[in-house]
């Protein structure tokens, strides 16, 4: 099916291009950094180590913000899949899944190693690793999301930040909650909205694309 001819492409052509590597070194480099910034007090970095990992998950999600849709757009590869069938929604829908394997399962193994870093303990990494697995899904579809409503604009990449972060606001809080005392009650939380974020995400970037198409 073209969807999973769309999916093999662009997760070929991130891991070919090395564009997975850039979110991967960027969270890896986060965490080894952030003990400079507070200090060798390993209480301390247990306490907000979770955090700061969640921050630089969210920031390696939108590194690859402007390398997700406008150069299919500009190629007219877009509209040929549109020619082929294919819904705009369903074109959204796959880049979110491709966005998705080429930076959620390197940044999960990545955390092993931060976590290490800051000194999270075993129980606080299990419950990182679980929020992760449930919230870099609905980072990948804001990506996209935000990539589409920001296609073809001047500042674009600068744009996509500004709409990106506030909308990914609930994921952090929930996230880092699921790393304090209520763990699974955030992790609920965490797990709602996820979803939402994941099922909305298509429908409001095939809205857009259609209106960059006209």
């Amino acid at each position: 099916m073209i969807w999973w001819t769309i999916i093999r492409r662009d997760v070929r052509r991130a891991f070919e291009g090395g564009g997975a590597m850039l979110p991967l070194v960027f969270f890896l480099l986060v965490a080894t950094l952030f003990p400079f910034a507070v200090g060798p007090d390993g209480a301390l970095l247990a306490r907000v180590g979770g955090g700061a990992l969640w921050m630089a998950a969210l920031l390696a999600a939108l590194l690859p913000i402007d390398r997700l849709i406008a150069p299919d757009a500009e190629a007219g590869v877009l509209d040929q899949y549109v020619v082929r069938g294919l819904s705009d929604e369903g074109i959204a829908a796959s880049k979110i899944a491709s966005h998705w394997l080429g930076f959620g399962p390197p940044l999960l193994l990545a955390a092993l190693p931060a976590a290490g870093l800051l000194r999270l303990e075993g129980a606080s990494l299990l419950r990182l690793e679980l929020g992760l697995m449930i919230g870099t899904p609905a980072l990948a579809a804001l990506g996209v999301m935000t990539s589409a409503l920001t296609l073809g604009l001047r500042g674009a990449g600068a744009l996509a930040g500004l709409v990106m972060l506030p909308l990914a606001v609930p994921l952090l809080i929930f996230g880092a909650g699921a790393l304090g005392d209520q763990g699974m009650g955030a992790i609920k939380l965490l797990a709602a909205t996820s979803l939402l974020l994941t099922a909305g995400a298509p429908f409001a970037a095939g809205a857009a694309l259609r209106a960059a198409r006209e």
